[in-house]
């Protein structure tokens, strides 16, 4: 049977923090009554990560490793995406910084004509716990991408988005960015392509260990300039 939900978790070196999040995912995963898929892209780790998924793919249900030989993040959500199969497919972090019953709750926003819900931490009702230099860059940089490329979007990096089947292969089957920025270039093309995008807020707790560095900002915003660049050129080839 055709999943309702496709997870996608994309794992870089994520061996110790991955299991604990598969362990919440699966506690409510077991009282839904809907059919669902869980896949995790090893994004060519160098620990254990896909050694990981396998053992616990035996008690866990529907549980999937990909591997990826290429890394980054962008890639590897990419891969998830076009091979799932579900009706709404999201993607989150190894390390829970997003609970899973909010992406339960997600799913609800799915009314009228809204096509990809994503969580934000810069809406009313969000919470989160990062410390004030994140939140201050983080914060520069969306109003860049804003001015740049989406306009009334609050925050276009937390992890937590999900998208209808169609809207994820038409976006994902054309996406470019292979790293950070990929968030901001699937969305640029979801509203290029006429897509309505609906923002929820999200409780983010900030997890030990995070692979964000001062440098990947401004990696983001070159990636950004560069989805800017290829708007304009036409280089999606998206039809108006």
């Amino acid at each position: 049977m055709k999943p309702y939900l496709s997870l996608i978790i994309p794992a870089y070196n994520e061996a110790k923090r991955l299991p604990p999040t598969l362990v919440d995912i699966n506690k409510y995963l077991e009282k839904i009554n809907f059919e669902y898929e869980i896949i995790v892209v090893d994004n060519n780790s160098k620990d254990a990560t896909s050694e990981v998924v396998e053992r616990l793919s035996h008690i866990i249900k529907n549980l999937e490793l990909v591997k990826l030989e290429a890394k980054g993040k962008g890639l590897a959500v990419k891969e998830g995406m076009l091979k799932a199969t579900g009706e709404y497919r999201a993607f989150t972090d190894a390390d829970n910084s997003i609970s899973f019953d909010q992406i339960i709750n997600a799913l609800k926003h799915f009314s009228g004509d809204v096509d990809v819900v994503i969580g934000s931490r810069d809406v009313k009702g969000a919470h989160e716990n990062q410390v004030w230099y994140r939140r201050l860059a983080g914060n520069i940089g969306n109003l860049i991408i804003q001015t740049l490329l989406l306009p009334g979007l609050w925050d276009t990096q937390c992890p937590l988005k999900i998208f209808k089947a169609e809207v994820a292969e038409k976006v994902f089957s054309v996406s470019k960015i292979k790293h950070w920025g990929f968030d901001v270039e699937i969305l640029s093309l979801a509203k290029k392509m006429g897509y309505k995008i609906k923002e929820i807020p999200a409780v983010f707790i900030s997890a030990p260990g995070s692979g964000i560095k001062p440098i990947t900002y401004i990696y983001v915003l070159l990636e950004v300039l560069k989805i800017k660049w290829w708007m304009i050129t036409n280089k999606y080839k998206i039809k108006s």
